[in-house]
């Protein structure tokens, strides 16, 4: 049995919810988001409380019973507050700047990485070597900044490379002579 769906989910302030079948659509300050859930799972929301229940005792309904909660629940936190990812960028020369709609980035290469930041996702450079990725949609905010963090990878030598600000490296030695 799911702990985290067991205990229902209270809607913040701010938030209208509506599940009308399997669609789910929140509406709040920052925005709209929605989302359909699978057909082994049922939600009711009963004056901004929200249960979900499995409808069948199978090992995907039980699966799926924690994971639509949690997925409401974000789409709640989502328009409401909204999610954001801080970046940093590390090694001499290593620099990022927005020219338009486009992130580029000097990361070591011969050449400038640049990227075009998808809708529904905000991009901000506050110095050259810190990057904020906020938005709305946790799975997009994640995954733009699992992309700009894939250009370079922080390596375990020196440490150079983009990380997250919480991210610790583990550090390895040089080569001894």
């Amino acid at each position: 049995m799911s702990k985290i769906a067991k205990k229902p989910y209270s809607v913040p302030e701010g938030v209208e919810l509506t599940i009308s079948g399997q669609d789910v659509t929140a509406k709040g300050s920052k925005g709209q988001l929605s989302m359909r859930m699978v057909d082994e799972v049922k939600a009711t929301n009963d004056n901004g409380v929200v249960t979900v229940t499995p409808l069948s005792n199978s090992r995907f309904a039980k699966s799926m019973w924690a994971t639509t909660q949690r997925l409401i629940q974000n789409l709640c936190v989502g328009v409401s507050q909204g999610f954001e990812k801080k970046m940093e960028i590390n090694g001499v020369g290593y620099r990022a700047n927005m020219q338009g709609n486009t992130l580029v980035m000097q990361l070591g290469f011969s050449h400038e990485v640049k990227y075009d930041i998808p809708e529904g996702v905000k991009v901000e450079v506050e110095k050259q070597t810190a990057i904020t990725v906020s938005g709305i949609d946790k799975q997009k905010v994640g995954q733009v900044a699992a992309k700009i963090r894939g250009y370079k990878p922080p390596e375990p030598y020196k440490g150079k490379g983009i990380k997250y600000s919480d991210e610790y490296i583990v550090r390895k030695e040089g080569k001894k002579k």
